[in-house]
């Protein structure tokens, strides 16, 4: 067998190394996301993905649903449906741009502050209560592991 024929299998074994742990562990955190995610839809008859929304929205204070989009990861036309079921409900509003009326802020209603105050929290109280007993340099450090695997899955469509 060749130098080379024996350096590429070296190097495609290396390349999967990775492979079975991290999809392991990838898979763990889709089910028990799942199973919060059930727990979470039993709240106010909303989706994780509404109030994952309602809270970006309280934080940044209003966003334009193309901005709102990518903090999400919701393609435009996902977003759109989404959007009017939470200002049917009464949970948000929109106004247009004084400058640009083609641009429409969208901010949370007094309805959806109200809903957010009693809402449970997006991540699981078990998880939540493990994070916060880390060192700060850990959590620092596992959150950013976990946006950047996210980066590496792709961009939303």
């Amino acid at each position: 067998m060749s130098q080379e024929i024996v350096s590429d299998q070296t190097k495609n074994a290396a390349d999967r190394l990775f492979d079975l742990p991290l999809f392991q562990a990838m898979r763990r955190l889709q089910q028990d996301g799942e199973v919060h995610a059930k727990r979470l839809a039993r709240f106010g008859d909303l989706t994780p993905v509404q109030l994952m929304i309602l809270h970006v929205l309280e934080r940044e204070g209003r966003s334009t649903a193309s901005a709102l989009s990518g903090r999400v990861s919701l393609t435009a036309a996902t977003l759109s449906g989404v959007l009017d079921r939470l200002a049917e409900r009464g949970l948000l509003q929109r106004q247009r741009d004084d400058q640009d009326r083609r641009r429409q802020w969208l901010q949370l209603s007094d309805t959806g502050r109200a809903l957010l105050r009693d809402a449970p929290p997006l991540l699981p109280p078990e998880f939540r209560a493990r994070f916060q007993a880390l060192p700060e340099w850990e959590r620092h450090a596992l959150t950013a592991a976990l946006l950047r695997a996210a980066e590496l899955c792709g961009a939303v469509e």
